[in-house]
């Protein structure tokens, strides 16, 4: 792995989300390459195109809305771009990526984390100095 560092995401990326917070075990979906799991209270995000799951305690901590639906994250990461492939566990479920792509953290201690290929990753991050 490369040197974990600070990053902030482009304050122009705001996603679109909305709370699941229906009477519903939770939605299982195929995404990263493993099911994923989206419980109750948790939000469905489209982000960009792309369409998975946050926990609800980890939005609620990152993220500030800017417009009915529309949300921005507020708060940095730690990320370090991938030299071999592998997987990490999520809060969601298991997520596979390649060398190149981003290990992504809301934590500086590794935990809260995810994958983002390198493009994406690229296109929405900045170094936070």
């Amino acid at each position: 792995m490369s040197i974990m560092q600070r990053y902030r995401k482009h304050p122009d990326q705001a996603i679109t989300a909305i709370q699941l917070t229906l009477d519903t075990p939770g939605i299982h979906y195929q995404k990263w390459g493993s099911e994923q799991h989206c419980k109750p209270g948790d939000w469905l995000v489209e982000n960009n195109g792309e369409v998975y799951s946050i926990d609800a305690n980890t939005f609620s901590q990152t993220y500030r809305q800017v417009a009915p639906g529309r949300f921005i994250k507020t708060t940095p990461v730690w990320a370090e771009q991938a030299t071999t492939a592998g997987s990490i566990n999520t809060k969601e479920g298991v997520s596979h990526y390649q060398a190149g792509d981003y290990l992504v953290f809301n934590n500086p201690d590794r935990t809260d984390g995810y994958t983002i290929s390198q493009a994406t990753f690229l296109m929405m991050y900045e170094p936070d100095e």
